[in-house]
């Protein structure tokens, strides 16, 4: 039987105890980050902020303790928020072995240092065997047993085998996928793309602007990935395009809403207030940054930075998108 520890109980992490405790040769426990967060799963046995009327079952062990949720664990799975990924893995070091399987469930990159989340947990934790779980995944559907497909990414091909193999059943379905560096940056560009959505969706711009938007936007992720040495490939993949949709039109998505609140004409100190992360805010500063060092025709993703940072207004953003010079369709 393998015991894997999930690290992380928030939406993510919660769907993804209750989606491996199905699997009779797992044992699964769950850590909470927040001691109180953690004692208020251990007495109900359910989110009920993120994941209400979605039981955890009584065999995931849930627990506050960082030494009693990876003791002795065959693979950690990481369900943090890329923003405070650095500083929660920190207090994991003492547990952590340089062979330990680590698998990231985060979607983001790292502000200032531009780290993708499978490189912040080899900076930190000294591991080696590394793979991130992508795609078309939220919480709300995986931990009602809906359909979802997936990709598992390492140039480990044993590890994604492995995270194929446990994770994966009919209901989930697992690719796998050697191109980890591609993966992680589909994952974190697409949150970005889903606050340009939305921004379309808040001032009903209707759907002939969103399929442009998404289509435009999917050369941009292509792009970026390329210039940072992933596979072109990737983003016509689950990882990429399939990500891209669901994040772009589904109202669970936290990146849309953002984006949507905003181009209602909301402020964004209050779209950004509460407890869920919207990663695609964070991202967008570090993709402009590194955008603008490398000379990057990025046009949407700079769009939003400038609505997130610099104060444009969502209709103007969209209006100097417009604007643009028409030219020939390229790919890249």
């Amino acid at each position: 039987m393998a015991t894997v520890a999930v690290l992380g109980a928030g939406g993510w992490g919660t769907a993804m105890a209750v989606l491996l405790a199905k699997r009779p040769d797992v044992s699964v426990r769950l850590w909470a980050v927040r001691e109180q967060s953690g004692r208020e799963l251990i007495e109900s046995r359910e989110n009920k902020r993120l994941l209400p009327g979605v039981r955890i079952p009584d065999s995931v062990q849930v627990t506050t303790s960082e030494e009693e949720a990876t003791a002795g664990a065959d693979a950690w799975i990481l369900a943090v928020p890329t923003a405070y990924l650095r500083s929660t893995l920190q207090r994991l070091t003492p547990f952590a072995t340089p062979d330990t399987p680590v698998v990231s469930l985060s979607k983001g990159l790292e502000i200032d240092t531009f780290r993708r989340p499978t490189e912040i947990a080899a900076e930190v934790l000294g591991v080696t065997r590394l793979a991130a779980l992508s795609g078309p995944s939220h919480a709300e559907e995986v931990a009602r047993g809906l359909p979802t497909s997936v990709v598992a990414a390492s140039p480990d091909a044993e590890l994604a085998a492995w995270v194929q193999r446990v994770v994966g059943g009919d209901r989930f379905r697992v690719y796998t996928n050697a191109d980890l560096i591609g993966v992680e940056i589909a994952g974190a560009l697409k949150n970005v793309l889903g606050i340009a959505a939305g921004i379309c969706d808040g001032l009903k711009f209707g759907d002939n602007a969103k399929a442009a938007l998404l289509t435009r936007g999917l050369v941009e992720m292509q792009r970026f990935g390329v210039a940072h040495g992933a596979d072109p490939d990737t983003f016509h993949g689950l990882a990429g395009v399939g990500d891209l949709i669901t994040t772009c039109f589904s109202p669970h998505g936290r990146n849309r809403r953002v984006g949507e609140r905003l181009g209602r004409g909301e402020p964004l100190a209050d779209v950004t207030a509460g407890p869920q992360v919207a990663e695609g805010v964070f991202t967008a500063r570090s993709v402009f940054e590194r955008v603008t060092r490398a000379g990057l025709d990025a046009p949407i993703c700079a769009g939003v930075y400038r609505v997130l940072y610099e104060g444009l207004s969502p209709l103007d953003a969209v209006q100097g998108l417009l604007d643009r010079p028409q030219k020939g369709e390229a790919k890249l």
